[in-house]
C-alpha cells in the first residue's frame, strides 16, 4: 500500500488550499478557508494537508476538541476532499495515513460527517468504503427531504390548495441582500419560542458570509402588503439549491404564503439546478423525526437520502494495511 504524507494546514496555504477545493469532485464553498474560518474563535483549526511527495492529493476540513478530531463541527457536512482522478486503492491508503497521523499525534477518534451524494460533482463515496472497513461506527443518521428536478415532482392536492391560496392572498416574493428583516422579525423569534434556540449563524455572520459568497447564499422573502411574513435562506452550490433556514409568522402560516415561496423557488428560480433540498426534519441527533415538518417537505414530491455521521478510532489505521489483494 502506498505511503502518503500529512501535514497540518497553515495560514500561508490558504491560496493552495482554496486552489485545490476548486477543482474537487466533491466539494462545495463551505469548504473554502473563508468560510471555514468565519467562526474560529469557536472552533480550534486542525485541517490537514495529503501529499504524495510535493503534490496536494486530498485535504481534511476539521477541528479538535480534546484528543477527538471532527470534519467538522462548525459546517454542514465533512470529509476527505480530493478530485477525480485519485482512486479508491489511493483513498484507502490516505485514509490510513490520517488515522495513523493522527494516532501518532495522541488523537483517539475521528469524527465524520459525510458529504451527502447529492453534492458531488461526480460518485465520491471512497471515503464511505475506507470507513467500514476502518471498523468506521454509524453514530448519527439525518434524512434530508430532496427533489430530483430532472424528474417530475407531484405537488399533493392539499399544497396546491395552499399555493392557490397565496396566490389569491396576493403575496409579494423578493430576492433580498439585507438578511435582517428576516432575521429580527422572522427566525430568531421563531427558533426563541418554538426551540428555544437561536440560528447557526448570528446576524452579522450571515452578512459576511453574503459579502464573501455573493453568489451562492440568497435570501427569498414573502411580503403581506409590505411587511414581511415568512421567509429562506438559499445556500447555492452547482448542483444543489439548499434551506438553510425556512420561518414564517405562526399566525401566517395558513395563508399559503411559504407554499407559494417554495413553488416559485421549485418551478422557477432553481429549475436548472439538479436537485432541491428542503434540508433535515430531524433532533436528538437523528434519534427524533419531526413528523409534520418532514410530511410538509414530501408534500412538494420530496424524498428522502441519509446524511452519516461516522466516528472511528484512530488505532484502527492498521486494520487497513490487508485490504489490497
Amino acid at each position: 500500500m502506498k505511503n502518503f504524507s500529512v501535514k497540518f494546514y497553515q495560514n500561508n496555504d490558504y491560496k493552495d488550499w482554496n486552489a485545490f477545493i476548486g477543482q474537487a469532485k466533491n466539494a462545495t464553498f463551505l469548504f473554502y478557508r473563508d468560510f471555514m474560518e468565519y467562526h474560529s474563535d469557536r472552533f480550534q483549526d486542525y485541517s490537514l494537508i495529503v501529499l504524495d511527495g510535493e503534490k496536494w492529493v486530498a485535504v481534511l476540513p476539521a477541528n479538535v476538541v480534546g484528543n477527538e478530531v471532527f470534519s467538522h463541527q462548525g459546517l454542514t457536512y465533512g470529509g476527505l476532499v480530493y478530485n477525480e482522478k485519485l482512486k479508491l486503492a489511493s483513498v484507502i491508503a490516505i485514509f490510513k495515513s490520517i488515522l495513523s497521523f493522527l494516532n501518532a499525534n495522541k488523537m483517539e477518534k475521528l469524527q465524520v460527517k459525510l458529504l451527502p451524494s447529492i453534492y458531488h460533482q461526480k460518485p465520491a463515496e471512497e471515503l464511505n468504503y475506507a470507513l467500514f472497513l476502518a471498523d468506521a461506527q454509524l453514530i448519527r443518521r439525518d434524512t434530508l427531504a430532496v427533489l430530483d428536478l430532472s424528474k417530475k415532482n407531484s405537488l399533493s392536492k392539499l399544497r396546491k390548495r395552499s399555493i392557490q391560496k397565496g396566490v389569491s392572498n396576493d403575496f409579494e416574493i423578493k430576492e433580498v441582500t439585507d438578511f435582517e428583516e428576516f432575521w429580527n422579525k422572522i427566525l430568531i423569534p421563531n427558533l426563541a419560542q418554538k426551540h428555544q434556540a437561536k440560528p447557526v449563524h448570528s446576524l452579522d455572520e450571515i452578512i459576511k458570509l453574503k459579502g464573501l459568497f455573493t453568489g451562492n447564499i440568497r435570501q427569498f422573502n414573502v411580503y403581506e402588503n409590505g411587511i414581511i411574513i415568512a421567509g429562506t435562506t438559499i445556500f447555492e452550490t452547482s448542483n444543489v439549491a439548499h434551506c438553510q433556514y425556512i420561518s414564517g409568522k405562526e399566525d401566517k402560516n395558513e395563508l399559503g404564503g411559504l407554499d407559494l415561496l417554495f413553488q416559485k423557488l421549485i418551478s422557477e428560480t432553481f429549475k436548472n439546478k439538479r436537485f432541491f433540498d428542503f434540508g433535515i426534519s430531524n433532533e436528538n441527533q437523528g434519534r427524533k423525526l419531526n413528523g409534520g415538518l418532514s410530511y410538509w417537505k414530501e408534500s412538494f414530491g420530496a424524498s428522502t437520502i441519509v446524511h452519516d455521521f461516522y466516528e472511528v478510532e484512530t488505532s484502527n489505521y492498521s486494520l487497513l494495511d490487508t485490504v489490497l489483494l
